[in-house]
C-alpha cells in the first residue's frame, strides 16, 4: 500500500491548478500520549490521500500537529474521520484560515517526529505536568491587552512578527526559535511576574507549551489566547469586534501570510521603504528569509546582499 509521495512538485502543481475544486484550509493541533505514533501516521496518510487532503502534519509521543488544504466537500466530515483514528481527537478544536488560497501546499507530507514541537527542556515533562494557562477569546483579549497590568508576549519567529502583531506586544528579537525562546521565558519574565501575561503564536501550540513551563515555575497569572492569532481574527470577525492586530499573519506555507488588516508596519531591508512580502534569498549558502520590494528584488536578483547576488550570479 502507497504511504509515501511518489509524484514530482511540478507535477503536483499542474494537478492542483488544472482542479476547479474550491478548497479550505485548516490547522489542528492536540497534545496527547500516542502510543504508537507510527501506526497513526500510516492510518492518517492512508486516510487523507483518499480523501485528496494536502499539507503537512507531524505526529509523535506527544501529540499531533497539522497544516491542511481540504476539499470544500470534505471540510464538515473530517472531524469524523479525525475522530474515528483516535477518540481523544473527539474534542479538536479546527482552525479555519483567515484566507483559502489553491497553492497553499501541493503535496501531503505525514511525518512522524520525536516531537511535534520540540521544547529542548529536560526537566519539564509537558504531557505529565498537564496545566496550562487560561484561554481568552477575542473580547477578553481586548478588554485586558490596554491594561496596565496586562503584558503582552509573542512568541513567534522575528520574522514573523515583523508583518503583523499586536501593539504593544513584546518579541524576543534574539531568539532564532521556538527551542530558545522557551529558554528566555523565565528570565526575561521575571520583573513581571505580578501582571497578567498573555502569550500569543499564529495557531496556538506554542503558547500551550510555553504557559505549562511559566505555570510550573511558579508563574501566577498566565493566559493564551484560544487558537492563537487565527483564532482570534475569526472569533473577532464572527462578533463584529475591533481588530487589534495589525498586518498580516505569517503562515508556514506556500501563501506565506494572510492578510488581516490594510496596515503595512515592516519595510524592505534593503531600501527602507514600507512593503510586507518576505523573499527568500537566492544564494544557496544563504536562504535568509528577509522582505525585499520589487525594486530591491531586481536590483540584488532575490538576494539579501551584494555579497550573495555575486555569488549567485557566478
Amino acid at each position: 500500500m502507497l504511504l509515501y509521495n511518489r509524484i514530482s512538485n511540478f507535477k503536483l502543481k499542474k494537478i492542483i491548478f488544472k482542479k476547479n475544486e474550491e478548497r479550505k484550509i485548516l490547522s489542528f493541533y492536540k497534545y496527547f500520549f500516542i502510543n504508537d505514533p507510527l501506526s497513526l501516521r500510516d492510518n492518517i496518510y492512508i486516510l487523507f490521500n483518499a480523501l485528496d487532503i494536502l499539507g503537512r502534519i507531524y505526529i509523535s509521543h506527544e501529540g499531533i500537529n497539522a497544516q491542511i488544504s481540504v476539499p470544500c466537500y470534505f471540510y464538515n466530515i473530517i472531524k469524523f474521520f479525525l475522530y474515528k483514528l483516535n477518540p481523544k481527537l473527539k474534542d479538536l478544536y479546527i482552525n479555519l484560515a483567515i484566507e483559502h488560497k489553491k497553492n497553499a501546499f501541493w503535496v501531503l507530507k505525514v511525518i512522524h517526529k520525536k516531537n511535534i514541537l520540540n521544547d529542548n527542556i529536560q526537566n519539564f515533562n509537558f504531557l505529565k505536568f498537564n496545566i496550562i494557562g487560561k484561554y481568552l477569546n477575542a473580547s477578553q483579549v481586548n478588554k485586558m491587552i490596554d491594561s496596565k497590568n496586562t503584558i503582552l508576549i509573542d512568541i513567534r519567529n522575528y520574522y514573523e512578527y515583523e508583518i503583523g502583531h499586536f501593539n504593544n506586544a513584546i518579541i524576543f528579537k534574539s531568539s532564532r526559535n521556538f527551542r530558545e525562546q522557551m529558554s528566555m521565558l523565565l528570565c526575561n519574565l521575571k520583573k513581571y511576574q505580578d501582571k497578567n501575561i498573555i502569550l500569543y503564536c499564529t495557531g496556538g501550540i506554542r503558547c500551550e507549551k510555553a504557559t505549562s513551563w511559566l505555570i510550573f515555575n511558579n508563574f501566577k497569572n498566565i493566559f493564551h489566547i484560544k487558537g492563537g492569532i487565527i483564532g482570534y481574527i475569526n472569533d473577532a470577525k464572527k462578533n463584529n469586534l475591533p481588530i487589534e492586530f495589525k498586518g498580516k499573519n505569517f503562515v508556514f506555507d506556500n501563501r506565506m501570510a494572510e492578510s488581516v488588516t490594510t496596515d503595512i508596519i515592516s519595510r524592505c531591508y534593503q531600501c527602507n521603504n514600507f512593503y510586507d512580502i518576505h523573499t527568500n534569498c537566492k544564494n544557496n549558502y544563504c536562504h535568509l528569509l528577509f522582505i525585499q520590494c520589487p525594486l530591491c528584488k531586481e536590483k540584488y536578483y532575490n538576494c539579501c546582499s551584494k555579497k550573495c547576488k555575486n555569488i549567485y550570479l557566478k
